[in-house]
């Protein structure tokens, strides 16, 4: 029965969401043709008015009351924790990568490990905290021996990422590596032709750029991180 609940919602929630999305889509259509705005009923204001705070009412900790003790894919049965996100839930910037590592799933915080490290140097390189940002991956549960995600195990955790997203809102996402950029770009490009510019993701500017594990093997690379850092940072001053 919790299942199957959980399934509702994270169903309603999508639903809702394509649903505002088409709206925008039809408003921006009908603003080219020239139209100010548009006649609306006393009754039809209520509706409209009731389903945007129902669509506001979208938080963190509903998301992750939702996903519980997900068993949704195989990679539950080797897990210690489950790596929801941390940092301000109200960034401008989210920053989302592959999937936790050892000492995230022994600590149940993203980017803690070498790579967290790194990542946090560049934040700083930047002007920015841990704390300003929000952190999170395109999968909740660590792989066997750090091994790349696979489909169904992307499959069954994006829907979980995408709601973290429209929770948020933030003005600016930036996909750490492969798995991140292709995932939400829904692209097979490489990341070495994805990073250095801008994408829409949802309305947000979407910045892809190499992970930070693979930096520490890569070290070579840095430069070209360090050029996409300065294109965020410009804009998250911006925005």
């Amino acid at each position: 029965m919790t299942e199957s609940i959980q399934a509702f919602n994270e169903s309603s929630a999508r639903l809702l969401s394509e649903i505002r999305e088409d709206l925008k889509v039809y408003f921006r259509y009908m603003k080219g043709l020239g139209y100010a705005g548009v006649a609306l009923s006393e009754d039809s204001l209520k509706m409209l008015d009731h389903w945007y705070k129902g669509a506001m009412a979208e938080t963190l900790d509903r998301i992750r009351a939702d996903l519980g003790t997900c068993q949704r894919c195989k990679l539950h049965r080797g897990r210690k924790h489950i790596v929801f996100g941390a940092g301000n839930p109200r960034s401008k910037l989210v920053l989302v990568g592959e999937g936790p590592g050892y000492e995230e799933d022994a600590q149940g915080q993203p980017f803690v490990g070498q790579a967290g490290q790194l990542l946090t140097k560049i934040l700083w390189a930047i002007g920015l905290a841990r704390e300003d940002v929000y952190i999170c991956n395109i999968i909740k549960c660590r792989p066997p021996g750090n091994r790349n995600p696979e489909p169904d195990e992307i499959t069954a955790c994006i829907p979980f990422l995408r709601r973290q997203l429209r929770a948020i809102r933030p003005k600016l996402v930036c996909a750490l590596g492969t798995f991140a950029a292709q995932t939400l770009l829904e692209t097979k490009t490489p990341i070495s032709r994805l990073r250095g510019r801008f994408y829409v993701y949802e309305g947000i500017h979407l910045l892809p750029t190499y992970h930070p594990a693979f930096l520490l093997r890569n070290p070579a690379k840095k430069p070209d991180v360090w050029e996409d850092m300065q294109k965020l940072q410009e804009a998250y001053e911006k925005a």
